[in-house]
């Protein structure tokens, strides 16, 4: 099923109002949202897609599960090759399994809900206010600009960090059971690896671990390349399907191949050319 509806046409603009910039509603979502993140490293705009759009959204990205790559293997909390030679205690060797999906941006129809809100300029506009940023940028990338995550009954996305710095998506379907986003916020920093603290929680340390339900049409704001996360297992007949939509400050800044790789199972010419640096020195 598919929708023409315009992309501020979707959104909740009563409580979410992006017809009016700058206004003072938009000031006080915009400081509402900035506090929290600032706060617990995560924000959620419920109900950000209007409800009676629900089914549409849900339908459409259901539409797209065939098209996810889906391969079960070996990964490290910074989807960095897991044969890499790493020194004795870095939290790098503890390896986990992956097997949770991904739709490529070039398997997302252009009409579609998610589609339509990740290239509004007005949704961007909002997106980096509210992270206080003076502007973001669409990635590069043309398959992991925006993509479709689907995790299946009995699978799970396991510890990791984002490689873009501010980290946007939406619960489209949830999990009958299992399925819960937890997260670290702020548990390394530009400066700061934090390996002591990762690899703690890599052992079984739940104490610096946030869990969070969102819902369906909820819009998850969240500082994902400092803040460990993964999502639980997922139990019952349903998969879980999320739409994550990857900016960045700088343009032009495209995966590794590497992880391309990882996520999508192929790579373009573009993921073999030099890459625009992300501007930190973090493992990716």
């Amino acid at each position: 099923m598919s929708t023409s509806v315009a992309p501020l046409e979707m959104v909740d603009t009563d409580r979410y109002p992006l017809t009016a910039p700058d206004s003072p509603a938009w000031r006080e979502t915009v400081g509402r949202t900035r506090a929290e993140l600032a706060d617990v490293g995560c924000s959620v705009l419920a109900d950000f897609i209007r409800p009676g759009l629900h089914d549409v959204l849900r339908e459409e990205c259901a539409a797209l599960e065939p098209h996810a790559y889906t391969k079960v293997e070996q990964v490290n909390a910074y989807n960095t090759a897991v044969d890499e030679p790493l020194p004795d205690g870095h939290p790098g060797r503890t390896i986990m399994e992956r097997g949770n999906a991904f739709v490529a941006r070039d398997r997302i129809p252009a009409s579609s809900i998610i589609s339509r809100l990740y290239t509004s300029p007005v949704f961007r506009r909002f997106v980096a206010d509210c992270f206080g940023r003076p502007e973001l940028h669409e990635l590069a990338d043309p398959l992991s600009g925006l993509t479709l995550n689907v995790i299946a009954p009995g699978r799970a996305h396991p510890w990791h960090f984002d490689t873009n710095t501010h980290t946007v998506s939406m619960l489209t379907q949830a999990a009958e059971e299992g399925g819960t986003f937890e997260y670290c916020p702020g548990i390394r920093s530009a400066e700061d690896e934090n390996f002591d603290g990762v690899r703690a929680v890599l052992a079984g340390d739940t104490r610096p671990v946030r869990r969070l339900d969102v819902r369906p049409g909820d819009l998850q704001l969240f500082k994902g390349r400092f803040a460990l996360h993964r999502v639980s297992t997922v139990a019952g007949p349903v998969a879980r399907h999320s739409a994550i939509f990857a900016y960045s400050e700088r343009p032009g800044v495209i995966g590794s191949a590497e992880r391309t790789r990882q996520l999508f199972g192929r790579v373009l010419p573009a993921h073999l050319a030099e890459r625009t640096a992300r501007g930190d020195e973090l493992l990716d």
